[in-house]
């Protein structure tokens, strides 16, 4: 065997070797490394006491998954004082047994809530690897799931607001959050236009601390959308921050027309004038028929708002 023969099998080699301990990474053990981000940003009103949001999105649920039902649950010993919710919560026919174990404890929490596609339709079977050639589609013949008993759950046990193109108002720690959603934009379910006479007419009964935009999917024509109707800060998942990343760059897909930077974590959107902050959640899951993460380990965000003078 020639030199260059042998030196182009080791290459080869090495190469397979590293791509076999990626696989086993993300696989068997970076998905299982559930991780709590934390930011503080300054959005009240100067002399407001801060609020605290726990951040929720992409759980992907089944009812076998109970390691991270489990991580979910401890999360309520951080006492937050909102609950935000973007969506993605179902991975399965029966995801909603483990959303109860997952979410039962948070319970006495405020929060609100809007819907990713896979809260109407169960995950199908596809090539993982069309994720990277752009955004999914929609597959006529995903098993559809029950979203009447996952919204009853979270309205009426959990008493969580329904933002899915619509607005609303709740008191938090003694403060009015107003709140405006949209449902799923990856499957143009975003009604943005049925948002400012609800809103005009919610205004017009009090003055809130605060106004927050929940989305599913961080779209461009979104995020713009909550700026001008007057959002202080936005909320979005979707994204799942890539679920495979390249170690010092960053995203390679957002699944969305958002910039890649922007596909995980907080960052400000800017339109017409105002800036507000942004954080789209890299979230806790994954299709049960794509179980891998890689340098984007899934995560909750637990952020504190504080006042403008704060």
């Amino acid at each position: 065997m020639t030199r260059a023969r042998t030196t182009a099998l080791t290459a080869l080699a090495a190469v397979g070797a590293v791509g076999v301990g990626a696989a086993v990474w993300g696989i068997g053990i970076e998905r299982y490394l559930f991780t709590l981000r934390t930011h503080e940003v300054k959005v009240l009103p100067a002399g407001s006491p801060r609020l605290t949001v726990l951040h929720l999105s992409d759980a992907h649920m089944a009812p076998w998954q109970r390691r991270k039902q489990r991580w979910i649950a401890a999360l309520a010993e951080l006492k937050p004082d909102l609950v935000v919710n973007t969506g993605d919560n179902m991975g399965h026919v029966d995801g909603l047994t483990g959303l109860r174990s997952a979410f039962d404890p948070l319970r006495s929490v405020p929060g609100v809530f809007v819907h990713g596609s896979n809260d109407h339709a169960a995950p199908s079977p596809r090539n993982p690897l069309r994720y990277f050639t752009g955004p999914s589609k929609s597959h006529t013949t995903a098993e559809p799931l029950d979203t009447g008993a996952l919204d009853s759950y979270f309205r009426d046990e959990l008493g969580w607001l329904d933002l899915n193109n619509g607005v609303g108002s709740l008191v938090v720690s003694g403060q009015r959050v107003d709140a405006l959603g949209v449902s799923d934009a990856h499957r143009h379910w975003d009604r943005l236009e049925a948002l400012p006479g609800p809103l005009e007419r919610l205004r017009a009964t009090g003055d809130a601390a605060l106004t927050i935009g929940v989305s599913h999917a961080p779209y461009r024509r979104v995020l713009d959308g909550f700026v001008d109707l007057g959002a202080d800060a936005i909320f979005a998942g979707h994204t799942h921050g890539g679920q495979v990343r390249l170690p010092g760059y960053g995203a390679l897909v957002a699944n969305c027309d958002i910039p890649l930077d922007q596909a995980r974590g907080l960052s400000e959107w800017s339109h017409g004038g105002r800036t507000v902050p942004l954080n789209v959640s890299a979230g806790l899951g994954h299709s049960i028929y794509a179980p891998v993460r890689f340098a984007c380990r899934p995560e909750a965000s637990f952020i504190t708002l504080l006042p403008v003078d704060g």
